[in-house]
């Protein structure tokens, strides 16, 4: 029969851990047993953390994870299920928000800082466009599209809708290839070559193309493509 955490000494309780220690100094399942809270009548919070990761297999893919795959899990019902994913999205806004906040475009390198936390854990292509202003200050971050990239998928009027509606100068599209491998496919390249062409009829210039790998990236415009 599993533990019941109250039968552990109040010193090693994760609560009581997070008091003394801070929560840098918890492990990943201490802090996903806080905000999940209590476990089941035959299993503690603790023991069904640990099989929460070991589901995910690990922090990296945790967020990614749907919401029936982790309502497979023993003990974590829907409510649990939707906590967990509610999480992971806050945590992907304030990595936006803190980026808009502040950050000035200059090079494919800080756009890859903002978007890379983000898209190299995703298991789909996922087209993202980020909008400047005139200084080359993001003033939005915005999803265009889910899945494989291809031409008639990937509109132009749905890219520039977005940047028409924030008044935005310029324009960054950036996407990532689940696979890891960052080299652009020729798909990729006509997709890029269209909404240049679109984004200079409308006077917003498309500045580059940004691809996003395993620990990579691809700029177009650095590669000449652009």
């Amino acid at each position: 029969m599993s533990f019941r955490l109250k039968d552990l000494p109040k010193h090693n309780r994760p609560r009581e851990r997070f008091k003394m220690y801070g929560a840098q100094n918890l492990t990943d399942i201490e802090l996903l047993s806080i905000l999940l809270g209590s476990g089941i009548k035959d299993d503690n919070i603790i023991n069904v953390s640990m099989k929460v990761f070991s589901k995910s297999k690990g922090l990296r893919n945790l967020f990614n994870m749907s919401l029936n795959e982790l309502q497979e899990i023993k003990g974590i019902g829907e409510v649990k299920s939707i906590q967990i994913l509610a999480l992971g999205e806050l945590i992907r806004r304030y990595t936006i928000v803190d980026y808009e906040d502040k950050l000035k475009v200059s090079s494919a390198i800080d756009c890859v800082n903002i978007i890379n936390n983000e898209m190299c854990l995703l298991n789909k292509e996922v087209l993202k466009i980020i909008m400047l202003n005139v200084k080359n200050i993001v003033i939005g971050i915005r999803d265009v599209s889910i899945g494989s990239l291809n031409s008639s998928i990937v509109h132009p009027r749905e890219v520039f809708h977005e940047a028409i509606k924030n008044s935005s100068a310029s324009i960054i599209i950036a996407h990532n290839h689940p696979s890891g491998d960052s080299t652009p496919s020729k798909e990729d390249i006509n997709i890029t070559k269209r909404l240049k062409e679109c984004g200079e009829l409308l006077g917003i210039n498309l500045l580059d193309h940004i691809i996003i790998g395993k620990n990579t990236y691809v700029s177009l415009k650095e590669k000449g493509i652009l």
